[in-house]
């Protein structure tokens, strides 16, 4: 009740801004990027337009008092692009020949550079960052796809993996990644600590953590949806780069004017040739929690490699098509020594992920828009643990896992009015999964091997109502059919926006999502490693369709350059699995079936003044699990639940240098207590009723962007980042495992964060 008060006060009346109101303005040879963000804080409006276009574009303003009209006309004339108002508030940036559909206003933005300049929230809920505009983040030197999101208020890694991240207390495998259209299956270089998409070659990144459009299935807890370069370009680009593990070169050619383009790019790790002291730090922290023990003993040999190709062919102003391909790689052969115990331990692992997508554009008439895609996505990981006594292999651990994912579907979009707005679309996919885990010194399963088959038809539609004067309303309607399972899944989706006034907003969701992949854990204490546990489809037994619910509200304050975001929401997930194994639980081994409720909150604060950005994050998360046979039916914090997170970062940027310093801290993530026993490690406490230190980091940044030549348009750019600035050794995970022969008994694994880590990067533009 006392919320509800709150928002009725809330209701005061809008201040319109005035068009014919003018400002002192003056811009001296800038960048058009940097040019619209001074113009957005001067006049108070805010901009929407494509990457491309205003790339490589620059512009300059005598001082003197001007209209925004007049701004735009000035701009217009130096760009050779059309400013359009909307509403009084929104500029959309187009192409003179291109026609400003009426469409464009439902990506209206609702918080310009939300962490940093590059990452905006608009007002259907989703985050959108674009790579090629973002500021600097604490910790990274380059525009890491997934590290970004990390920073984002409920994305949590306490793994401190690029990919093993918790959104809103799901768990990692519960987000889903798409690649132009194609599933990537692969979390990351280096069991998860590099992101496994080149970050300098994402053109647009949609993140969406609440009310999700009907057209996104198959999983519960987020989506991260990238797309590469979709413009013909028609000059050549090129860029190459390097920093601390590893180099890339990107290619943009025209072939066709107007017509035809290709966008070609290649990264690859050079730790083969050397091994800087980045990967030295990164590679520690991972083999620690491998169980394998750095000693100058040790032998080394990885590497990777990730590609990605993309045509982009225009037919005429109405047909347009892309076809697109990525490969990632990684392989290790890693050998360990315990001169002590007299062991050798070898790691072998290969993870391939290969994707292949093709698409059609087609504008029928001015109302109505079709897309229609199709992807294969191929994903194999094989792995080896292998220990050797005096010379003598005494066992190998294996777990091999391939998906074979394929789709096609097709949406059509119909923009009946300025307010009104449909959706309509099919999918078809099939799910081709098989896993195992074998322990082939004793010749038996510890996991039986299993493959199952899931084709999944699902329709869906959705209907969006625009008001600015009364309401935002979206209601989508997505239906499943999972043909081998012989389900069907219903899952409505709801979101609400409403302007309160000019400065506060509010915001509402509620949606059904249904999920038939999830990977398994080892054990329900503890997720035992980085990266190598293993996908399953469900098969309608022991692996069943997970099923969430998930309601959120918030509100939005906006003023100049201070915003306030915050949100509650809860969330509830049926017939989440997990696997406990003989040697911890003795009388139930095998799957278990349960459940998972989460309650949060999230807020975020920031404020931007004489060129400083600043701003903070606090996050709460309660989340619950409850399984029949486990935990004598009780329920028990979940591994994803991470009570309280806080996050803060100030940046600086004057001409092409950027500075930026952030800190993190949370409490500890919960644990199972062990007590010892006269057989060994005892556990009579119950599952996760510990709770480990409070985590906290300093991360540092800094980029310098600079010109090479006046002559032509060369450029460079230089930056260093330091990861845990103060060398805080924090302990992030305490597990329990028993070793690969079956007579040895349970053991205590302790995970720490990684130490004092520096990175540098250097770019040259072409």
């Amino acid at each position: 009740m006392r919320l509800i008060y709150i928002l009725v006060l809330m209701l005061l009346p809008t201040i319109a801004f005035s068009q014919e109101e003018a400002f002192y303005i003056e811009l001296k040879d800038v960048a058009l990027q940097d040019a619209i963000k001074n113009i957005e804080q001067t006049y108070g409006v805010l901009f929407s337009y494509k990457d491309d276009y205003v790339k490589d574009k620059r512009v300059s303003l005598t001082q003197k008092k001007r209209t925004l009209l007049e701004v735009l006309n000035a701009l217009q004339k130096q760009t050779t692009l059309s400013y359009r108002v909307i509403e009084k508030r929104y500029v959309v940036v187009s192409l003179p020949q291109e026609k400003i559909e009426k469409t464009e206003v439902l990506d209206q933005v609702l918080v310009k550079s939300y962490l940093t300049k590059g990452i905006e929230k608009n007002r259907d809920g989703t985050y959108k960052l674009y790579p090629s505009q973002l500021g600097i983040l604490p910790g990274l030197t380059e525009p890491d796809v997934l590290e970004s999101i990390q920073l984002l208020p409920g994305v949590l890694s306490p793994n401190e993996t690029a990919s093993g991240f918790f959104v809103r207390g799901g768990y990692a495998d519960q987000n889903r990644l798409i690649w132009d259209g194609i599933n990537i299956y692969h979390k990351g270089h280096l069991f998860g600590m590099i992101s496994p998409l080149n970050p300098n070659v994402a053109s647009e990144i949609k993140f969406i953590n609440k009310g999700t459009h009907a057209k996104y299935g198959e999983r519960v807890s987020s989506v991260i949806d990238i797309n590469s370069k979709h413009i013909i370009t028609n000059r050549f680009n090129a860029e190459i780069g390097v920093n601390g593990v590893n180099a890339d070169a990107i290619l943009d050619i025209p072939i066709i004017k107007d017509k035809l383009s290709v966008q070609a790019s290649l990264r690859k790790s050079y730790t083969d040739i050397y091994e800087t002291h980045t990967f030295s730090q990164l590679a520690d922290k991972v083999f620690e929690s491998t169980k394998i023990n750095q000693n100058e003993d040790g032998d080394n040999n990885f590497s990777f490699i990730d590609y990605n190709i993309k045509l982009n062919y225009k037919l005429n102003s109405n047909h347009s098509f892309y076809t697109s391909i990525i490969n990632i790689d990684n392989e290790l052969d890693y050998i360990s020594i315990d001169s002590e115990a007299n062991r050798d331990f070898n790691d072998l692992l290969k993870i391939r992920n290969t994707g292949y997508g093709i698409g059609w554009t087609s504008k029928w008439n001015n109302k109505l828009t079709q897309q229609t895609q199709a992807y294969f996505s191929d994903y194999e990981l094989n792995y080896n643990y292998i220990t050797f006594e005096n010379e003598e292999q005494v066992s190998d651990f294996e777990k091999r896992n391939t998906i074979f994912d394929s789709g096609i579907s097709t949406e059509l979009n119909y923009n009946a009015s300025e307010q009104f707005n449909y959706d309509f679309g099919y999918q078809y996919t099939l799910k081709d999964v098989a896993y195992a885990f074998l322990n082939t010194t004793n010749i038996s399963f510890i996991l039986d091997s299993e493959e199952n088959i899931v084709q999944t038809h699902s329709a869906f539609v959705s209907a969006d109502y625009n008001n600015p004067n009364f309401l935002d309303v979206s209601f989508g309607l997505r239906s499943t059919y999972f043909q081998e399972l012989d389900a069907m899944r219903i899952e409505p989706r709801l979101l609400i926006f409403k302007d309160l006034n000019e400065r506060f907003k509010l915001q509402a969701s509620a949606e059904i999502k249904n999920q038939i992949l999830s990977e398994i854990d080892e054990t329900v204490f503890s997720d035992l490693s980085l990266e190598n546990r293993v996908w399953r489809v469900a098969n309608g037994d022991n692996s069943p369709i997970i099923n969430s619910k998930h309601a959120s509200l918030g509100l939005i304050y906006s003023k100049g350059g201070f915003s306030i975001d915050s949100d509650i929401y809860f969330k509830r997930m049926k017939n989440i699995s997990a696997l406990s194994l003989g040697f911890l639980n003795p009388e139930n081994i095998g799957f278990n079936k349960g459940n998972q409720n989460v309650i949060g909150t999230d807020v975020f604060l920031k404020k931007r003044f004489n060129g400083f950005n600043s701003w903070i994050s606090y996050s709460y998360n309660r989340a619950k699990n409850k399984f029949k046979t486990i935990n004598d039916s009780k329920s028990f914090n979940s591994r994803t639940n991470i009570t309280h997170a806080i996050s803060t970062a100030l940046s600086y940027k004057t001409k092409g240098l950027q500075v930026a310093l952030g800190w993190k801290w949370q409490t500890g993530r919960p644990y199972t207590i062990a007590e010892e026993g006269s057989n060994g490690l005892e556990f009579n406490n119950g599952i996760n009723t510990g709770q480990l230190p409070v985590y906290h980091r300093l991360d540092l940044s800094s980029t310098y962007s600079f010109k090479i030549s006046n002559k032509n348009a060369l450029r460079g750019k230089i930056g260093f980042s330091v990861r845990n600035l103060y060398n805080r050794n924090n302990l992030i995970s305490r597990e329990y495992r028993g070793n690969n022969s079956l007579n040895d008994s349970v053991e205590l694994i302790e995970r720490y964060s990684i130490g004092i880590t520096p990175n540098f990067m250097f770019r040259l533009y072409f």
